[in-house]
């Protein structure tokens, strides 16, 4: 990581909505503590969001400023105001970029433009975005070593849930053959509420009120969202370089109320899971659908919005991770995850 010789990491941030402040508030209430444990001082010099202004300090802002100021950034005392994303990336100055945009899998876009261009400049990027890394990992990861950059992307699979920095790093030798996971907190949600009666229109209404679930939530009940988790899983975790073509995929709009009633009356508990497996010739396959999971299953019983991932190794067996997949905090603790990994590689 580029950093000052004290620890200090200026730090530029292109979107501030929900991810970007719940970053913020951590900040906010234990930057003290990341100095004290880990040597990382993290300063905001510049923010940049389409809906709430851009603006630009050389001494930083305070997390607090910030968060107060949420709505209408422009309002603050400033070196800068009005830059776009990528004039915040080129004049900033600043030693990292998070990249907190909206996700888009079909083009990555604005991200993956952003995630270049700061990485070509040398600057290192965290980000909780899936679209760059489901599409473009490979060429991102060689852009950062050119450039003698870093990319922490913890975020883009089970929020701060450090579901990447387990299978990517402690299970790397274990041999991980199979890959099983509650993607998106949305659907099984969803399906939690159908066990408990509802049929799949009620269902998603209420995830849809209690804000699981976006006003169109395809990306969501279609499985795309979790395709793009496993297309990250298979290329970071399995060395795979699958694309969201190679995953076969099925949503949930297809699992009726009697459906979810057969299943109770086996003993099986309806999940939509993300799989990724290599077979012993090594061909990688990767799959999101609806299944059938018997009670013993150790995903069956993770409810409610709640994310879970199972790695089958051949020296552990089965290892399975469980947290949270979204929320402020969250997903803000995984861009701070990942501001740790990099400044501890530094180090070394």
């Amino acid at each position: 990581m580029s950093a000052q010789g004290d620890g200090t990491v200026k730090l530029a941030l292109v979107g501030f909505g929900t991810v970007g402040q719940g970053f913020a508030q951590i900040l906010a209430e234990r930057g003290d503590t990341l100095a004290r444990r880990h040597g990382l001082s993290v300063v905001i010099t510049a923010v940049s969001d389409v809906n709430r202004g851009s603006v630009f300090r050389e001494s930083g802002f305070d997390p607090v400023e910030l968060l107060n100021a949420a709505d209408g950034l422009e309002a603050l005392e400033a070196d800068a105001r009005g830059w776009d994303a990528l004039t915040t990336i080129r004049r900033s100055g600043a030693d990292a970029m998070a990249e907190l945009s909206f996700t888009d899998l079909t083009t990555g876009e604005p991200a993956l433009t952003h995630v270049r261009e700061a990485l070509s400049r040398g600057m290192d990027v965290v980000t909780t975005n899936k679209g760059p890394i489901a599409l473009a990992f490979a060429e991102l990861r060689q852009l950062a070593a050119a450039h003698g950059a870093g990319i922490g992307v913890e975020g883009t699979v089970m929020s701060g849930t450090p579901t990447l920095a387990l299978g990517a790093g402690m299970l790397a030798s274990a041999g991980v053959t199979r890959i099983q996971g509650i993607l998106n907190g949305t659907t099984n949600y969803i399906l939690t509420r159908m066990e408990a009666g509802l049929d799949f229109d009620a269902a998603l209404a209420e995830a849809q009120r209690e804000g699981y679930a976006e006003a169109d939530p395809s990306g969501d009940v279609d499985g795309i969202d979790a395709a793009g988790k496993v297309v990250i899983l298979a290329n970071l975790v399995m060395g795979a370089p699958l694309t969201m073509a190679d995953v076969t995929r099925q949503g949930i709009r297809g699992v009726s109320a009697e459906d979810v009633a057969a299943a109770t009356e086996a003993g099986e508990r309806w999940k939509l899971l993300g799989s990724v497996t290599a077979s012993r010739g090594g061909v990688v396959e990767a799959s999101v659908g609806p299944v059938r999971l018997p009670l013993s299953h150790p995903l069956a019983g993770v409810g409610g919005a709640v994310n879970a991932c199972t790695f089958t190794t051949e020296l552990l067996g089965d290892v399975t991770i469980q947290g949270p997949g979204a929320g402020r905090l969250a997903t803000g603790y995984a861009l701070v995850e990942d501001l740790i990994a990099l400044r501890s590689q530094e180090r070394r």
